[in-house]
C-alpha cells in the first residue's frame, strides 16, 4: 500500500476524510503519517480543527498499518474500531501530523491471528503541530478477525 493507493481508497471509500483534507501521507512497515491542514470545511467555532476531522485523521493512521499488514500476509481478516479515547492538549491549527508508529505490533498480531478468535489491539496516534507541540492523542481498539 501506498500513500497514492491508500488516498484513492479513503477518496472512493470514506468521502468525508477526503472533503476535510485527509491525506495519508507516508506509510511503511513500521509507521504511518496522516497530514491534515486548518481550513474552514474542518473547522469549529473556536477556529481550530474540529475533534471529529482529527479523529478521523488519527483513526486512518492506526488502520492504514493494518491494511498494509494485512495486504503483505495476504490472509482474509475483519477489522473494526471497537472502542476509542482521546486527549485534547492544545488548539490544532495549521498543518497537523498524525502518526502512528506500531508497526512491529500490527505484524505480530496479524500473523498470530487464529481463525474464528478476535484478537483487539490497542493503536495509538499522535497529532503534532507545525511547532512540534502535541495537540492530540488518540487510542484505538481494533478488532481483528481472520476468517
Amino acid at each position: 500500500m501506498t500513500p497514492f493507493r491508500a488516498n484513492l481508497f479513503f477518496f472512493l471509500k470514506l468521502p468525508a476524510a477526503w472533503l476535510t483534507g485527509v491525506r495519508v501521507d507516508k506509510i511503511d512497515d513500521n509507521s504511518a503519517t496522516v497530514r491534515l491542514k486548518h481550513m474552514w470545511i474542518n473547522q469549529n467555532p473556536f477556529d481550530s480543527i474540529f475533534w471529529a476531522v482529527q479523529g478521523m485523521a488519527a483513526e486512518i493512521s492506526t488502520g492504514v498499518l493494518i491494511l498494509k499488514q494485512i495486504q503483505i500476509e495476504k490472509i482474509d481478516i475483519s477489522m473494526l474500531v471497537v472502542n476509542n479515547s482521546a486527549d485534547f492538549s492544545k488548539k490544532a491549527k495549521g498543518r497537523i501530523l498524525f502518526s502512528c508508529n506500531q508497526g512491529e505490533i500490527v505484524s505480530e498480531t496479524i500473523k498470530n491471528l487464529k481463525i474464528k478468535k478476535p484478537k483487539i489491539i490497542k493503536l495509538t496516534s499522535i497529532g503534532i503541530d507545525e511547532k512540534g507541540d502535541q495537540v492530540s492523542k488518540f487510542n484505538f481498539y481494533w478488532s481483528l478477525l481472520k476468517k
